[in-house]
């Protein structure tokens, strides 16, 4: 079973990720309504990948992926964008991007062919 965190301060994109993850199966799925809440789950119970909102309140996605990537128990957590605008500063590394609104149905096999293209990167 793989395991995934999503985080985003909106609970209806939190709700419907969650459902489309329960639906597909194979996967536990939990959530973090913040940015930091999301850190401390992650730092003590590391998932497989990470599926962040990048705006925020409080705690931006950029801010949270530097969080993630300078400690040891989660730097090597993939790290998906789930954004309705890109936003990058250049220091963040994330695998990918899942555009909002995204299809609940589809999003399992999104993150599953994000995290494919990034494992074959790694392995190169």
């Amino acid at each position: 079973m793989k395991r995934i965190l999503i985080i985003d301060d909106d609970p209806d994109i939190r709700e419907i990720a969650m459902t489309g993850f329960e639906i597909a199966g194979g996967w536990e799925a939990r959530e973090a309504a913040s940015g930091l809440e999301g850190v401390k789950l992650a730092r003590s119970n590391p998932p497989d990948v990470i599926l962040l909102d990048v705006m925020m309140p409080e705690m931006d996605g950029p801010t949270t992926v530097a969080l993630l990537q300078n400690d040891a128990r989660t730097r090597n957590v993939p790290i998906i964008y789930l954004t309705a605008k890109i936003h990058l500063t250049g220091r963040e590394r994330v695998c990918g991007f899942i555009s909002k609104p995204f299809n609940p149905l589809t999003l399992p096999a999104d993150v599953e062919a994000i995290m494919s293209r990034t494992a074959r990167v790694v392995a190169q």
